[in-house]
């Protein structure tokens, strides 16, 4: 399996490489096209063997078999003629996990935020996949309806950010909002994580993030909803300090500091 990085990797190398590949949206060929339909599955059922993804398209066990080998090929790549071509893990999309006697996959956060991205996704795909994913992302997944009753539209904001806004796109900042800091400081926070990351530090990247860009696109929903969850509140004013931390010493860093 490819080894994740940042969120930074992920906008310059990971999202360009799997439009390119795996397509993007309906510009797509019959490889593009069954690639999406594997991760649309995966998008809305959660952790799953082939043999589970072949049964949501055949009833027969014989094209459920044949579509299970298609599938499997899709997900670890094959060898034709002494070349390798790689699959849906070997891009980082997807990972598997061996659960006797079978393998069964699920969508890294490098493959949700692709899949919003990439596969125009319904409102209802995205909660049932918020629901079946909490466990990866529960910063923002978990309490789901919660938050969406407090967010609404705004619930939806990955779905924005996975096309890599406000990784560096932050020059349309308001100037009473402090999301230029956030963001710059959120760069600096995971700046060694650029080539490796753990899935845990990614979510917690992850979740500032979406976080943050509510503080800029909707702040009274952030207000209420940090102020409904203790531990959410204390994760993010913790985040928030650690920022005013830093630039208070880079203050005196420049303060200190001689041209001469």
């Amino acid at each position: 399996m490819q080894t994740l990085g940042n969120l930074a990797s992920y906008k310059a190398y990971v999202l360009p490489m799997a439009r390119n590949r795996f397509g993007y949206h309906s510009e797509k060929s019959k490889y593009q096209e069954n690639v999406q339909t594997l991760l649309h599955t995966l998008f809305t059922h959660g952790t799953c063997t082939t043999w589970d993804i072949a049964k949501t398209k055949y009833y027969q066990t014989s094209k459920i078999r044949n579509q299970d080998k298609i599938l499997r090929r899709l997900l670890v790549g094959r060898s034709d003629r002494g070349r390798y071509s790689g699959g849906l893990i070997d891009s980082g999309l997807v990972v598997g996990r061996k659960a006797k006697p079978f393998f069964r996959y699920r969508l890294t956060l490098y493959g949700i935020l692709y899949c919003l991205d990439a596969l125009n996704p319904t409102k209802k795909d995205q909660d049932t996949m918020a629901e079946n994913y909490s466990f990866l992302l529960p910063r923002v997944f978990g309490d789901w309806k919660k938050k969406k009753k407090i967010l609404r539209e705004d619930a939806y904001n990955l779905r924005v950010l996975s096309q890599g806004i406000l990784l560096n796109n932050i020059q349309f900042a308001r100037p009473d909002s402090p999301l230029y800091e956030l963001m710059m400081y959120l760069h600096v926070k995971y700046s060694k994580n650029f080539e490796t990351i753990s899935e845990s530090d990614l979510s917690e990247q992850t979740s500032y993030w979406f976080y943050t860009f509510l503080l800029y696109s909707a702040p009274k929903k952030l207000s209420k909803t940090l102020s409904s969850d203790g531990d959410l509140f204390r994760w993010y004013e913790s985040f928030f300090k650690e920022a005013q931390s830093y630039y208070a010493q880079r203050l005196r860093s420049i303060k200190n500091s001689s041209i001469i």
